[in-house]
């Protein structure tokens, strides 16, 4: 394998990476440490257990499958970078930079559920109560800048030539 295809399959698999964590830090944000924050003096599973008992809230399914889509298109993004040796870095950067930009609608879709819950549950604002969700966004907003860097970069040296 040549050094331009090694290196294309890294960028690959450190945007899968970066991609996966995301998810995984948004799930726990959104099932453990934002209900703790909103919460506090309860455990999770007191908070859970209310939820479920109130019939507002079904478990953590939805949560785990809203977030998985972003990795599963990270992976699958990964497959192709390893099936075809064609791909420009740029559009290798593109697809995990927007798959990073989406992590955030991706969060307020996959948070909504259990802070509407929370809300009619507890009589509260089912917003983020932890500060640990500006992260995410401010990830994805920097990507959203980077992909437009990107973008533009691309397209300046496309018409050069």
């Amino acid at each position: 394998m040549d050094a331009n295809r090694r290196n294309k399959l890294a960028l690959a698999t450190a945007g899968t990476a970066v991609v996966a964590v995301y998810a995984a830090w948004a799930a726990i944000h959104i099932l453990i440490v934002n209900p703790l924050a909103a919460m506090p003096g309860h455990t999770v599973g007191e908070i859970h257990d209310t939820m479920t008992a109130a019939k507002q809230w079904s478990g953590p399914l939805r949560v785990y499958i809203t977030l998985a889509i972003g990795p599963v298109l990270a992976i699958a993004a990964l497959i192709i970078t390893v099936r075809r040796s064609d791909l420009s870095v740029a559009s290798i950067v593109s697809v995990y930079l927007a798959l990073i930009v989406l992590g955030a609608p991706g969060y307020f879709w996959a948070s909504f559920d259990i802070g509407m819950g929370m809300a009619d549950t507890f009589q509260i604002n089912g917003g983020d109560y932890s500060p640990w969700a500006a992260p995410l966004y401010a990830l994805s907003f920097a990507t959203l800048v980077a992909l437009i860097a990107v973008g533009a970069s691309d397209l300046l040296r496309r018409r050069r030539r």
